[in-house]
């Protein structure tokens, strides 16, 4: 689904461009156009194809925009998914007083009754 949507996109932002641009400013097809935007998406930007009017320079601020949300959003949320897959193994820590399982990582008391999670450990000199 991802990659139909970012194909859409693709397809619909070079068509666009070539609309907006012409070939008087180097958009002399459809898939030229595609192309930009597929190196414009994507954040690559070579250079070799640029919008000339500001029509054209909006359409690729917005094009952009979207390309760092496209890599941005979903590596952020596979970062924080996989952070609490391993923090997971770390919470599952439980009271010996009121048996309250999964504690916030690094608590040092319980949150229900009070109660000191882990025994102190007594350095001797």
């Amino acid at each position: 689904m991802f990659l139909v949507t970012v194909s859409t996109l693709v397809t619909v932002f070079g068509t666009l461009m070539y609309v907006i641009e012409g070939p008087e400013h180097g958009f002399t097809s459809i898939p030229k156009g595609i192309y930009w935007a597929i190196v414009t998406l994507t954040t690559v930007g070579f250079g070799d194809i640029v919008p000339k009017t500001p029509v054209g320079q909006m359409l690729s601020s917005l094009v952009m925009i979207i390309g760092y949300s496209i890599i941005a959003v979903p590596t952020g949320i596979f970062t924080a998914e996989l952070a609490n897959a391993m923090r997971g193994e770390q919470l599952k820590h439980d009271c010996p007083v009121c048996s309250k399982n999964f504690h916030e990582h690094g608590a040092a008391f319980c949150s229900r009754c009070g109660n000191q999670l882990f025994a102190k450990v007594e350095h001797k000199a």
